[in-house]
């Protein structure tokens, strides 16, 4: 299964414009709120400059990067936890996500609505914490009322520890805070999976910004707030203009490239958010080459080599007995496998190794 982000935020705040983008597809994106009715999936390639230098060496049948999905949810607004604006149906969504991207409107523009008037990013990120803090409350009060009673009853260890863990982060959330500004054992983590908690996702804020303010992101007043904020909430920012990205994904590679050197902007928004996504999920690739196929390979950091092999394929994993390796920046030096083996950087690693991003890998089994 792909790695899934949620795009969340108010309404009107870009959310779809910058949907359009990822996918290059054409969903609605009107200036009025719930445009978006169901939420709409896209899978964007993960760009790799790695895998395109491979392709350069291998000249192989087939080149694939790895891939991550977007999910566009429409726009929440107050009381949405209690059903306001469709809300309960669009919280289930981001249930299903690995993290959330919200999107924060950071211009002006008297001819787009705002559904709370005036624009104030700061205020419109409390909103939408607030409605997935007050979600997450009654997931837990449901929870508590039905395992309280067992806890009492059975004196059922693993019934009173998750009592003990949802009472803390019942704590917390009447508090007003997210569920990821605990800390947790490896035992509570369990429970944790469980719930699906939407305040223990990781987040990225997206400042989607106007032409003007993309192109002088320090003197936008809104990017600094919501910058202040995300930095005390340990969050990353990704400053884009959701209408240059789409205009941008129409594009083949050379006007693309063109059109970033006119705005000086070093890459797209979109490539920066993939990145940061990938980033907040801990995740690394590692990569397969040969006359076939280059590939990329998205791996959670820590998993061993023969985890890896079973994202190939699950006989890999069952069969493994080694993983021959080199560096990708070796080839990229050497450009042969030839000449990695004759550098004798080619290496041979077990089971207990622990895969690296960049790993060039071509996995040994016997099933």
């Amino acid at each position: 299964m792909p790695l899934t982000a949620g795009i969340v935020g108010l309404p009107n705040v870009g959310k779809s414009t910058l949907f359009n983008a990822i996918t290059n597809s054409q969903v609605e994106a009107a200036n009025y709120p719930f445009a978006t009715i169901a939420p709409n999936v896209g899978v964007v390639e993960v760009p790799d400059a790695r895998i395109d230098r491979l392709t350069e060496l291998f000249h192989p049948k087939k080149t694939i990067y790895t891939t991550f999905e977007f999910t566009d949810i429409a726009g929440l607004v107050k009381g949405a936890s209690k059903g306001e604006g469709l809300g309960n149906q669009f919280l289930s969504n981001i249930r299903l996500t690995d993290a959330i991207c919200h999107v924060v409107r950071c211009f002006d523009d008297a001819n787009i609505t705002h559904v709370e008037n005036t624009i104030d990013p700061v205020r419109d990120v409390e909103i939408i914490d607030l409605e997935l803090v007050m979600a997450d409350l009654q997931t837990v009060e449901n929870r508590i009322a039905k395992v309280e009673r067992k806890a009492k009853t059975t004196k059922d260890k693993e019934a009173q520890m998750e009592v003990e863990l949802l009472g803390k982060l019942k704590g917390c959330l009447e508090a007003g805070k997210a569920a990821r500004t605990l800390e947790f054992t490896e035992d509570e983590k369990v429970f944790l999976k469980n719930y699906s908690l939407l305040t223990n996702k990781p987040v990225i804020f997206v400042a989607n910004m106007d032409e003007e303010g993309i192109v002088a992101v320090q003197q936008n007043a809104y990017y600094q707030a919501l910058k202040e904020l995300a930095d005390a909430q340990h969050a990353q920012v990704v400053p884009l203009c959701a209408k240059i990205e789409e205009e941008l994904s129409g594009l083949d590679a050379e006007e693309k490239e063109l059109f970033l050197e006119e705005l000086g902007m070093p890459s797209s928004g979109l490539d920066t958010l993939i990145q940061k996504a990938y980033t907040v999920l801990n995740l690394c690739t590692f990569l397969t080459a040969g006359e076939d196929e280059c590939r990329a390979w998205t791996f959670t950091k820590g998993m061993k080599a023969p985890d890896c092999a079973g994202i190939i394929h699950t006989d890999f994993k069952r069969g493994f007995i080694r993983a021959e390796i080199y560096r990708f920046e070796d080839i990229d030096r050497l450009e042969s496998e030839h000449a990695i083996k004759e550098a004798g950087l080619l290496r041979s690693e077990g089971k207990e190794y622990v895969m690296q991003d960049g790993d060039v890998v071509h996995f040994r089994f016997n099933v």
